[in-house]
């Protein structure tokens, strides 16, 4: 059903994609000004970057190694921060929700496409954390 409303969706405005435990959303900006944006509103929510994870350049570099020379991203960061107001609500709501922080938001180039997302957490106290999450992606995208 939810793989049903989503390929809607996406035929209707093609800016969401999905993947299992996944929500992305497809920008027109490059990724040098999709990574500005997702640092922009991470910090306009009063929010800390707490690290940059430059995934992309780590699997591009290491492709050989494993033996594959298939290039997954032009670039891919993944950008990890934390919110001491949301992470306290949910953590106070059952303590163990300290296994899903920090919080991560990712852009990926895949050569097409310019994506922004996060993976989805589970129902109950951590929605607040999804909530927060989807609204800098979705500013970051411009939807």
């Amino acid at each position: 059903m939810h793989r049903a409303i989503a390929a809607i969706a996406t035929m209707m405005f093609g800016t969401f994609a999905v993947a299992e435990g996944v929500t992305s959303y497809k920008t027109n900006d490059s990724f040098e000004d999709a990574t500005f944006a997702v640092e922009t509103a991470i910090v306009g929510q009063g929010l800390v970057v707490d690290y940059v994870s430059h995934v992309g350049e780590m699997l591009n570099r290491t492709g050989a190694d494993v033996g594959s020379d298939v290039q997954l991203f032009e670039a891919a960061d993944v950008f990890v921060f934390c919110s001491a107001v949301t992470s306290r609500s949910v953590m106070e709501a059952d303590p163990t929700n300290i296994a899903y922080c920090p919080y991560g938001i990712f852009v990926a180039d895949t050569g097409e496409d310019v994506l922004i997302g996060f993976r989805n957490y589970p129902e109950g106290p951590m929605q607040e954390v999804q909530l927060l999450l989807d609204g800098i992606a979705k500013e970051a995208a411009g939807q």
